[in-house]
This record gives C-alpha cells, structure tokens and sequence, in this order.
C-alpha cells in the first residue's frame, strides 16, 4: 500500500483501491486532496491493468463535506479564482467504473463525491446528505443537480433546504445508492463487486458506463443513438469475439481488453 498521507493506494489483481485518509477531520475534503485524487484517478484510467477502481472511506466516514476551515474567510472573488470545481469536472471524466464504499458520513462534499462514483455498496450505518444550507451556504459540486436526477424534486428540495440526513435504508429508497450491507461487510462486500465488475469486458464497461450517464445529459433520442453506436463498436473488438464464443462452449471467457 502506498501513502499520500491524506490518500491510501492499493492494487487487489485488475482494482485499484483509494481511501480517503483524513481521521482527524472526518475524511473532509480540501482542494489538494481532490487534485491528488483527480490525478490518481487519471493515472488509473490511463492504466492497462486496472479496469475498476474502487473509492473508501473509513468505518466511521466516508467523507463528512468539504474542509470548511479551507474556505470559511474565503471571498467570492477568491472562491472562483481557486477554481475548485476543475477537479470535480476531471473525475467526472473517469472512463472506468468507479465502485464506492460507503460507511458513516457521507454529507457534503462527500455526498457529491459518492454521486461522482458508478455503483455505490453503502453500510447499514451510512448518513447521507448536504447539510451546507446549515452553514449558509448550498452545494457546488453538482450536489442539487445529481441529487435531483437520483431522488427527484420533491425529495432534493427536503434534503437540501432542511439539510437533513437521510439513513442506508432510505438512500436506497430512493435511488441514491445501489446497495446497503450491514455494517461488518461493507468494504469487503464493495470489494466482492468491484472484482465481479473487474472481470468483464473493460471496453465494455466503459462503453456501458458512458451511456447509462448519458441518460443524464442526452434527450432520449441522442441517448438511444449513441447508445447503438457504442453498441455496434464492440464488434471491433476481441472481447465480444471471445465473449460470445465463450458462452456457445459453456465456458468462462477470458478478456484482454481489446
């Protein structure tokens, strides 16, 4: 395992793993840890090897919301010459699946970031939401928007004007994540997936990724177009050629990313 201090790197075969290593301030994010985690993203989408990577926190929280004491005497003018939300933007880019694993606090910031990620595998104890209304404050980092997309508006509208937190149970009510584990599994569970996802296609879970975000952005025709082209693009590829021989031998195929 390597250490940036505030990030945690590890390889388990094809999954690259990231924690977020801030104790002391409950996983807050500030701006270097998230160009640091933007880059480490990057290098692993760029890496031939790795083909999910999967993003924790600890037992106690995944990322309690951005680090307030990084931007409390801060001026609009200062704000936007920071230009924070450039890393936010690059780790939306992330072609490879992005697997979470949530335990504990997941507000703020780290709500965001969770919503950042593809499949979320949450514990029984997660609390979830954007509390920033608390501190006068909303979200920035596509909080109202992806929030809205995932739960609707009626339900984004509570959450974010009473900034409240909502349980595992009701998150997954909801939509806002994929699956909730009792508290004792909930990395080795989020583990077990990101290692099933690893074994697929890899230029079929970034062509599937893509267009399943696509549903958030593309009107439904442009979606469904899109959609066919990816489609038809991985009968280029040795994968759907191994893939599909693979199940007519009733066998296990074996992906090479090509």
């Amino acid at each position: 395992m390597s250490d940036s201090s505030h990030l945690l790197t590890e390889t388990n075969g094809h999954v690259a793993v990231i924690r977020i290593n801030r104790p002391k301030v409950l996983n807050a994010l500030n701006l270097t840890l998230m160009q640091d985690l933007a880059a480490l993203m990057e290098s692993y989408d760029a890496d031939d090897d790795i083909r999910v990577i999967l993003l924790a926190g600890s037992e106690r929280a995944w990322a309690a919301g951005a680090d307030i004491g990084d931007m409390a005497t801060a001026t609009r003018a200062e704000m936007e010459s920071r230009d924070q939300f450039t890393q936010w933007n690059r780790i939306k880019s992330i072609k490879k699946p992005i697997v979470a694993a949530v335990s504990g606090f997941a507000l703020g910031g780290g709500c965001e970031l969770m919503m950042h990620c593809d499949v979320v595998i949450c514990s029984e104890t997660a609390k979830i939401g954007q509390p920033e209304i608390n501190i006068g404050v909303m979200p920035g980092a596509g909080g109202t928007q992806r929030l809205a997309r995932a739960v609707g508006k009626a339900v984004a509208m509570d959450i974010v004007l009473s900034g409240r937190f909502l349980s595992a149970q009701e998150s997954l009510a909801y939509g806002l994540v994929s699956r909730v584990v009792p508290k004792e599994h909930w990395f080795n569970e989020a583990m077990n997936v990101a290692q099933s996802i690893a074994a697929k296609a890899p230029i079929s879970l970034q062509h599937a990724k893509e267009s399943v975000l696509n549903a958030e952005e593309q009107s439904l025709s442009e979606a469904l177009g899109r959609e066919r082209e990816l489609f038809y693009m991985l009968f280029d590829t040795q994968d759907q050629t191994e893939g599909m021989t693979a199940f007519m031998e009733k066998r296990r195929p074996t992906f090479i990313g090509k």
